[in-house]
């Protein structure tokens, strides 16, 4: 079993994060994570069997993405995010831990102001355990949702 003050501190840089995200706070995000993240989207295709990969970047890969976010023609709708941390899985030294989370993400149209689910799916995170200075150093997050349209340069 994960003690108490782990969990917490892994829902919390869980729950940071999208924070980040939802508020285009790219280097605030960035901040959450240690020198050697990697963030990767993926969903799977039954129809050609295989995995698709849409977005793989290591920190310096995410922030070119994000440095070059203004010159993307993109959808300028926000988008929110609603994760639930369902489990937390730290090594025996309390040096990493393994997140599984829910992930819902809202997008709301600019023209009308309707919100709809955008995308489900969960993230896995890999999180150093550093008390106050924890970090990501992993996402993974693996959607159900297979057609998002385009304009979304920006990471779930």
């Amino acid at each position: 079993m994960v003690g108490f003050e782990i969990r917490q501190a892994v829902e919390e840089l869980v729950y940071r994060s999208c924070m980040m995200l939802d508020d285009k706070d790219w280097k605030g995000f960035l901040a959450l994570c240690g020198e050697e993240f990697r963030y990767t989207i993926a969903a799977h295709s039954p129809e050609i069997r295989r995995d698709m990969v849409w977005l793989d970047h290591d920190r310096k890969g995410m922030d070119t993405l994000f440095a070059n976010l203004p010159r993307h023609n993109s959808d300028h709708s926000p988008i929110t995010r609603h994760a639930t941390v369902y489990t937390v899985d730290a090594d025996t030294a309390g040096r990493e831990a393994t997140a599984v989370s829910a992930l819902q993400v809202f997008r709301t149209q600019l023209d009308g102001g309707a919100s709809e689910l955008f995308a489900v799916g969960r993230m896995t995170d890999t999180i150093r355990l550093d008390g106050a200075a924890s970090r990501l150093l992993r996402r993974v997050v693996r959607l159900d949702t297979r057609l998002i349209g385009y304009g979304y340069h920006v990471p779930f």
